[in-house]
């Protein structure tokens, strides 16, 4: 009997609803959230960006978009929003960790652990390209020693395809991992040109849905989003997770106080090792921002990887 057909029944998604997000690497359940709580999540986001006014430079909470101001707060990221407010993290401990839970079953004692969360927006008044996402993958930001992690996106108002929504290859989490540093050593959080140009973006599926769906892609799936022309800001709460057995091997870029934290089944007495490599990136000990500043070249230069030794400090 395979591992996947080993695993127990799902608690929240169906046994087809597994069997797809292994096959293809990702997954769109619509409306897993209902109104009463995305009620409360608008209530908390619009404090932090009425927060946000105050801020004038991109600090450990916030992420600034250019054109930032008091006026007109462009908040691009909030920051480990697990610790910045309860209801956050009873989100992320909460159904979303059952949703990780179904998905990795049966693997060593079924545990699942956190490893973090963001809560990203696009804003498309001053320059919508500003605001796309390149085709990358995830694993290489934080490598862990097996592919089970995976990220779960909530969309808190409607996305549409002018919304700036994720965009996934399908089985691409089979396929090889990509360089995102370019020729001169610094850390673009993204693939090359030429890499990017050999993908067969026919197969491209846009993940749209209402308020309340939820994404989930794996570490290895290529992803991407394409610029929001709409005015609302897409707040996209996103969560990570892993199996208990799979180990980081490197500083975790958006690290919180509930990093490694189990959220269900037991811990792990093994670590699993893929035999895959994987991408090292910079020594992130000294500070992250975000995929939006390394991928519009904001930070160009200090994620540089050395050939040999302790990698650059961020």
């Amino acid at each position: 009997m395979s591992a996947l057909e080993a695993r127990p029944r799902p608690a929240v998604l169906s046994a087809e609803q597994v069997a797809a997000y292994h096959r293809d690497g990702y997954l769109l359940v619509e409306r897993l959230i209902g109104p009463e709580l995305l009620g409360r999540l608008h209530e908390r986001v619009a404090a932090f960006l009425e927060r946000s006014r105050s801020v004038a430079a991109s600090d450990s909470v916030f992420d600034l978009a250019p054109g930032h101001g008091a006026e007109s707060p462009r908040l691009r990221r909030l920051k480990t929003p697990d610790e910045q407010d309860p209801l956050f993290w009873e989100v992320a401990s909460g159904i979303l960790a059952d949703v990780a839970a179904d998905l990795i079953g049966a693997e060593e004692g079924g545990g699942v652990t956190f490893h973090h969360s963001k809560l990203n927006f696009k804003w498309s008044e001053a320059n919508p390209q500003a605001n796309a996402v390149r085709w990358h993958q995830d694993i290489q930001f934080y490598p862990h020693t097996n592919y089970s992690p995976m990220t779960i996106g909530l969309y808190l108002q409607d996305v549409g395809p002018t919304d700036g929504p994720l965009t996934v290859l399908p089985g691409s989490h089979d396929g090889p991992l990509y360089d995102q540093y370019d020729a001169e050593g610094n850390w673009t959080g993204c693939l090359s040109d030429a890499d990017a140009a050999g993908l067969d973006e026919s197969k491209a599926v846009m993940l749209t849905g209402p308020a309340g769906s939820i994404t989930v892609h794996n570490c290895r799936t290529v992803h991407s989003s394409p610029p929001a022309t709409t005015a609302h800001g897409r707040p996209l709460l996103l969560n990570a997770y892993a199996a208990a057995d799979a180990f980081p091997y490197t500083v975790n870029p958006s690290v919180s106080r509930h990093d490694r934290e189990l959220l269900r089944g037991r811990p792990a007495r093994w670590a699993r090792h893929d035999p895959r490599p994987c991408l090292i990136p910079p020594d992130w000990s000294g500070g992250y921002s975000s995929i939006f500043a390394a991928q519009s070249g904001e930070e160009k230069g200090t994620g540089k990887a050395k050939a040999a030794g302790k990698p650059a400090m961020m």
